[in-house]
């Protein structure tokens, strides 16, 4: 991956920029889907409500750029080690959880320009197969248990990159703007750990249940759909909404502030 180090920067600050309005769109609709007002939402469903907006060919368009851009940031994290995490078990565990999230973030762009029709077989069958695909590799008792286990440790690190406030490491923001963003960062850092613990409960259960008609893997609806459901769901869904909200302005924060290493 020989490329300047400028580019690796814009790259990386137009990815934070796009992860922060897939989030923006699903906090909205939880938001909304809490008072009836709309249905919750997974990352999938907030590109295809982006590209039902006016000109919504050339916004979903910039987003695709911007997740590509990510997806090089992520690797250039995982890879070559840009936030200096070292070579311990520890470290070589958050690479390894790096290079998920580029993998992620790539599946995403991909789906997101077969919605386009860049593909073929157009907006029609985007993704369909590697979906069928995927739900039977869950529908395995032990890949769904061992995919729940490594959510829970994505979830935990995202609560304690919140509660140590280790994301002021990457953050380079004077004091008077650290005030702003540290709640920020905190409550959306939070709110997405939650999200992730809520997805390993789902992914265990449908573990256990393996063969029974358990169903593809679990995503950010599911999770969102399963607080709605508890008591005073409306309540938690709006909460969760507004959190998954601050998380959408954290990336924002991390587009403009974040340091990027790429010496």
């Amino acid at each position: 991956m020989n490329l300047p180090g400028n580019v690796i920067r814009k790259l990386a600050r137009a990815g934070y920029t796009s992860r922060g309005v897939v989030y923006l769109i699903i906090g909205v609709l939880a938001c909304f889907a809490a008072v009836g007002a709309a249905e919750t939402t997974n990352t999938k469903g907030a590109l295809q409500h982006l590209l039902s907006q006016p000109f919504g060919h050339a916004l979903l368009g910039a987003l695709v750029a911007g997740l590509f851009g990510y997806v090089v940031w992520r690797l250039v994290q995982a890879i070559f080690d840009a936030d200096d995490h070292g070579h311990s078990l520890k470290a070589l565990t958050i690479r390894a959880g790096l290079l998920a999230s580029a993998f992620t973030y790539a599946t995403l762009a991909v789906y997101a320009l077969s919605r386009m029709g860049v593909f073929s077989g157009g907006s029609s069958g985007g993704g369909g197969g590697v979906a069928q695909t995927l739900s039977g590799f869950i529908g395995s008792r032990t890949v769904a248990i061992g995919m729940a286990a490594i959510f829970v440790g994505v979830g935990g690190a995202h609560c304690w990159k919140a509660v140590t406030m280790k994301f002021e490491d990457h953050l380079q923001a004077g004091e008077e703007t650290m005030r702003i963003l540290r709640p920020i960062s905190v409550i959306g850092l939070l709110a997405r750990g939650i999200v992730f613990f809520i997805l390993a409960f789902l992914l265990f259960y449908r573990g256990l249940s393996a063969g029974d008609g358990g169903g593809g893997p679990p995503d950010i609806e599911d999770a969102l759909r399963f607080m709605q459901e508890l008591p005073m769901g409306w309540l938690i869904l709006t909460v969760m909404g507004a959190g998954i909200v601050l998380f959408a302005v954290y990336s924002f924060c991390e587009a403009y502030w974040r340091r990027v290493n790429v010496a």
